[in-house]
């Protein structure tokens, strides 16, 4: 792919994030741009595009294959280029010797990464988070001071379209049912994801997922398993209370201590899971154990991921917006024994079955609300019909985006009148917010403050 974009028309293919960070670095690069987007004012529609105007299209991650413009642009000769493979050649201009680790995976992704950016830097590494989280990766090498090393968060959109970018250890964490909608099936969702593999030099793979373990064997490099269980020679696990690393030592017949189970805060199996992912990214690049342990017993997951809110009268309000698929939710419901539980949005072709026939014991009531939370509704039907289901409408008053918060002020109250002391009530939709909401963030901060100001007036 060249680097070269100067006096070029490029195309970008959505105005979004990606798509703007983009632009301006072609821009700066003086190549005379042109945005186009289905959902954006004020820039070219895709019906509109002529392809035979430009000399190159750059596409943002969400667009799918058979979008019109993208199959006319696939059918033509026109140079299709991603942000991702952009940054890759920039890098070999920029910072040549910059080393790029990965992670993909269902659910974890934005906690494993900003975990490994932490022990890097507690290492005096010059690094960063970047990808679906923090900087855009065009932005994070579009600098003069140059970091050492990107950790990537890269979704299986991302992976679709990436084809050059190389990563000295990628990281798989999960596959599950997600994104179904827009890969079509589970299968080509597994293949994006694994693709990461075919430009890793070491693969750090979850040994407890029965989904990853089996499409390893493809994996042809050195592949290093880590899990909750006592690790083989060559894996990273749990040895009683210790976490322990039996890949990058001298010898594999000895284990070194990455850190002590409780420093892993909170200590949930997920998210010890993605401490082990993390450590095994860190040992990847030579990162001494003290480094690791120093950064793991001060690190706490960002916003809206298992998030306390709240705590009065033994119930405890937890926001868990970011699961918004069964796999992720499933991981949340699994950490109670007995959960209020607040669901629904936009299931993006997700079943609920398996969700529910795992995690029905720990259910005591399900608020559900959103496009989808027939499919939610449906599946306790089928599997557990005996546990009380409250469907929420938006009040008239209720709009995406607008100021009042109405409808998790309702959800709130509502699971105020259910849950007793040593329940948990918690927000793990299982969705996208979409429906309703202008993101997880914005679904998590409304949840948030219609428990402050239920609660606090109830109290």
């Amino acid at each position: 792919m060249s680097t070269d974009f100067a006096k070029r028309n490029v195309l970008v293919l959505g105005a979004g994030v990606t798509g703007s960070s983009v632009a301006r670095f072609l821009s700066s690069q003086g190549a005379k741009v042109t945005l186009t987007d289905d959902n954006s004012a004020g820039v070219l529609k895709p019906e509109e595009v002529d392809v035979n105007n430009f000399d190159a299209a750059v596409i943002s991650p969400g667009w799918r294959q058979d979008h019109p413009l993208v199959a006319k642009i696939l059918n033509s000769s026109l140079e299709l280029c991603n942000e991702i493979d952009i940054a890759w050649n920039l890098r070999s201009l920029r910072a040549p010797s910059q080393k790029w680790i990965a992670v993909t995976g269902t659910n974890g992704k934005t906690t494993t990464v900003e975990m490994t950016a932490a022990i890097l830097k507690a290492a005096g590494i010059k690094a960063t988070a970047c990808g679906n989280v923090g900087d855009t990766v065009i932005d994070a090498i579009d600098r003069d001071d140059a970091y050492d090393v990107l950790v990537l968060e890269l979704s299986s959109f991302q992976l679709h379209w990436a084809q050059e970018a190389q990563f000295v250890a990628a990281a798989i964490l999960n596959i599950a049912d997600d994104h179904l909608d827009w890969h079509g099936s589970f299968e080509a969702y597994a293949a994006a994801k694994f693709s990461i593999l075919d430009r890793a030099e070491i693969a750090i793979l979850n040994g407890d997922d029965g989904a990853v373990v089996t499409r390893a064997n493809r994996y042809s490099g050195r592949k290093v398993f880590f899990s909750l269980d006592t690790p083989a020679p060559g894996e990273i696990g749990v040895v009683e209370e210790l976490l322990v690393d039996r890949a990058f030592v001298s010898d594999p017949q000895q284990a070194s201590m990455i850190s002590e189970l409780a420093e892993i805060v909170p200590t949930v199996p997920h998210n010890v899971s993605n401490a082990l992912a993390a450590a095994g990214l860190a040992r990847a690049i030579d990162v001494p154990y003290e480094d690791i342990q120093k950064a793991l017993q001060t690190f706490r997951p960002g916003r809206h991921r298992i998030e306390v809110i709240h705590e009065a009268d033994g119930v405890t309000w937890v926001d868990d917006s970011k699961a918004t698929n069964p796999h992720a939710t499933a991981a949340s419901l699994m950490s109670h024994l007995s959960v209020v539980w607040i669901a629904g949005g936009l299931a993006k072709g997700a079943d609920m079955d398996s969700l529910i026939e795992r995690c029905a014991p720990r259910i005591k009531v399900a608020i559900l609300m959103g496009e989808d939370r027939g499919l939610i509704e449906a599946a306790l039907i089928k599997y557990a019909p005996t546990i009380p289901r409250i469907l929420l409408d938006a009040p008239t008053d209720y709009t995406r985006g607008g100021e009042s918060n109405s409808l998790m002020e309702s959800v709130v109250s509502v699971a105020s009148k259910h849950a007793v002391s040593g329940d948990a009530v918690l927000l793990a939709p299982a969705c996208a917010s979409m429906d309703q909401f202008i993101s997880y963030a914005d679904r998590g901060d409304r949840f948030s403050a219609a428990v402050r100001k239920v609660i606090a007036h109830e109290a």
